[in-house]
């Protein structure tokens, strides 16, 4: 397989949030100490229960979903609190906070090597609009060639449509492109309805994604070079 592009998805893949240490400060507030690696332990568990059980829910209003996201990872983490009056707390704390979403170690230089190489890149996702503003703010947007942003085609993942829509942007055929992205049930089931490959990103080995068989799982970025025919014989 030669691969000509490699699209990508945003959150959680190429940028994360700064939501774990600032929760553990919201939870302190409210006289609680939780270590640091159990709450980001808990947050990618109730993010993979949440992409499996009720796929599309992240896309509802926050109000929807977080009461009940938090309930769930703070029963996880035995604590019995008030989810409103901690998530107006986690508010504040989050508005401190500079440049709250960051990109991961590494991201830059993944994508500097894959143009390098004349790679194409692009982004497939699903966001609202400040998704440019972002990729902006974290040094990212340059690199791609092409960004395909949800709110801005009127579909979201898994439809197939917002994947033949930067197919046709990129004028590149679906079996020469990667998708990467970090929910199975959007990135890898959306991506292969048109016939584009897909690897899943999980920094957590396997834990909460035991039930995937069927999807190469990658632990950071660059593993996508050992996956890549071009790269793996430069190695």
């Amino acid at each position: 397989m030669t691969v000509s592009f490699v699209w990508f998805d945003i959150g959680y893949t190429l940028l994360y949030m700064q939501r774990e240490v600032t929760y553990q400060q919201a939870l302190k507030k409210l006289g609680h100490e939780v270590p640091l690696d159990d709450i980001e332990r808990e947050f990618h568990l109730t993010d993979k229960l949440f992409m499996r059980e009720y796929p599309g829910l992240f896309l509802k209003a926050r109000e929807v979903f977080m009461p009940s996201y938090l309930g769930i990872m703070n029963y996880r983490l035995g604590l019995s609190l008030n989810v409103c009056e901690l998530d107006l707390c986690w508010d504040e704390i989050k508005k401190s906070i500079d440049n709250y979403w960051l990109p991961f170690d590494g991201v830059k230089e993944v994508l500097a090597e894959l143009r390098q190489n004349s790679v194409g890149l692009g982004v497939i996702s699903n966001w609202d609009c400040t998704a440019r503003d972002i990729l902006s703010a974290t040094g990212l947007i340059d690199f791609f060639d092409h960004l395909v942003i949800s709110c801005e085609v009127d579909c979201i993942k898994p439809d197939p449509r917002i994947f033949d829509i930067a197919l046709q942007k990129a004028a590149v055929p679906a079996r020469d492109c990667i998708y990467i992205g970090d929910n199975y049930y959007d990135d890898a089931l959306g991506s292969r309805k048109v016939g584009m490959p897909a690897l899943i990103i999980n920094r957590f080995g396997k834990l909460g994604v035991e039930e995937i068989e069927d999807c190469p799982v990658i632990g950071h970025l660059s593993d996508l070079f050992n996956l890549i025919p071009e790269f793996k014989e430069q190695k």
